[in-house]
């Protein structure tokens, strides 16, 4: 019996706390055998990024082939991925080996505002990397940007959710960690009743192409939030590649992220955005205890 499998196609992040290390760490923890295809090397810690050195379009192609072609791949994510070239390339090699537990993270922005997804490249992403995805997982402004759209309300997520999905992608995850920030009102049950405030509640809108979920946990008042998206994405790609299906990947992912970010004063590590605890979850469910 094989081992899971995850690969995760993502930048460098030199502080730990999110990009490829941020995967690894994520699938380690969900029992999976973690790869990686280095697509940047960045130069961050809690503080920003100063530097992004990317590599060549065929340097990540020939990455992913040396896996794919050797150990195998049960499920994956992309990261950052810079340009067109190189989301052109990763499309190419994941088609080529008929992949289809895909969860595409489209990093747009570091926390600290800085770029790492040049603009022009959007559009490759829409075309060539969203079609072949399982599951996407953009935040608000990134789905702002992929749906062409300002999301202020509930309602207009899931508009833009139904615009994502217009481009292939089978299921969205419109996360609301950023939701406060746009000014997004109350969140309301099914039923129509006010719930706890968008002030105390991330909520993570799910639409599968034929309806909508919401999953919420308790917001976290932290500066410890570095890697939340890209360990979120890698979760639900770990789960896949162990035999789950989206939502019950989605819901763990859910878990492991809250999780995470309660765990993280724990570490209290730099001066800026902090890194989450990636053990946190593991610790939570006694998995590997006593």
């Amino acid at each position: 019996m094989t081992a899971p499998r995850g690969l995760t196609i993502a930048g460098s992040d030199s502080g730990g706390g999110a990009g490829l290390q941020a995967d690894l760490k994520t699938f380690q923890e969900l029992g999976v055998f973690g790869m990686s295809a280095v697509t940047a090397v960045t130069v961050q810690n809690t503080l920003g990024v100063s530097g992004v050195y990317p590599m060549t379009a065929r340097a990540v192609a020939e990455q992913i082939d040396a896996v794919g072609s050797d150990i195998g791949v049960d499920a994956l994510k992309t990261g950052m991925l810079f340009d067109a070239e190189i989301i052109e390339a990763a499309a190419a090699r994941i088609s080529a080996f008929g992949w289809t537990n895909v969860v595409v993270d489209p990093v747009m922005i570091a926390k600290g505002g800085a770029e790492l997804l040049r603009w022009e490249a959007v559009e490759a992403m829409k075309r060539h990397l969203l079609p072949l995805a399982l599951v996407a997982t953009p935040n608000i402004p990134e789905a702002e940007v992929l749906a062409g759209m300002k999301i202020k309300t509930m309602e207009d997520r899931r508009e833009a959710a139904k615009r994502i999905a217009g481009y292939g992608a089978k299921t969205v995850v419109i996360k609301g960690g950023h939701a406060g920030e746009h000014g997004e009102e109350k969140a309301q049950s099914e039923s129509g009743e006010s719930r706890t405030s968008v002030q105390d509640l991330v909520v993570d809108l799910v639409y599968d192409g034929r309806g909508f979920e919401e999953l919420s946990g308790v917001r976290i008042p932290t500066r410890h939030t570095h890697g939340t998206g890209c360990t979120f994405s890698a979760a639900i790609a770990a789960r896949l590649a162990a035999g789950s299906n989206v939502r019950e990947a989605v819901r763990t992912a859910r878990d492991f992220i809250q999780a995470a970010i309660e765990g993280a004063p724990e570490l209290n590590l730099g001066g800026g955005h902090g890194p989450t605890a990636h053990w946190a979850y593991r610790r939570r469910i006694g998995v590997g205890q006593g």
